[in-house]
């Protein structure tokens, strides 16, 4: 089964997707935030089409003590308008610390400024989908 992860940010939107045995996660691709929310569930379902899909996993922001705060609450509001318009499940993870691991990483690789910029939130999007395949009983779904 392929699951896309999703990083939403306020004007990208970060895509990883999975082995189709739902394994390994790898950066995949960057989509630029539309005018609207439709835009960019539209550009999302491409992606769902065009990689036969079967999940989605959101990231979700909490806060670090756990708390559902404003980017969490903006998040599962999108959350639900993605799921009314995808044709997958839509579920969310915790996706903490994850664009600061994908940095790290990033640097650790000597990929730097402006490359780095470019594929940040792709590897934030494959850090958080990892962490999902990873979790006991996640994968065979």
């Amino acid at each position: 089964m392929r699951v896309v992860g999703l990083d939403l940010g306020s004007r990208r939107i970060g895509v990883a997707l999975s082995d189709p045995t739902a394994t390994l996660a790898t950066p995949y691709t960057v989509i630029e935030r539309g005018a609207d929310h439709r835009a960019d569930h539209e550009a999302i379902a491409a992606v769902i089409a065009e990689t036969g899909a079967e999940r989605v996993v959101v990231g979700l922001p909490l806060a670090l003590n756990g708390r559902v705060e404003t980017a969490a609450r903006l998040v599962l509001g999108e959350v639900d308008e993605l799921a009314a318009a995808l044709p997958v499940p839509v579920e969310c993870h915790d996706e903490r610390l994850t664009t600061v691991s994908a940095e790290q990483s990033l640097r650790r690789a000597g990929v730097g400024g402006v490359a780095r910029r470019r594929v940040i939130d792709q590897v934030a999007a494959a850090v958080l989908l990892q962490s999902w395949l990873d979790r006991d009983g996640r994968r065979g779904d």
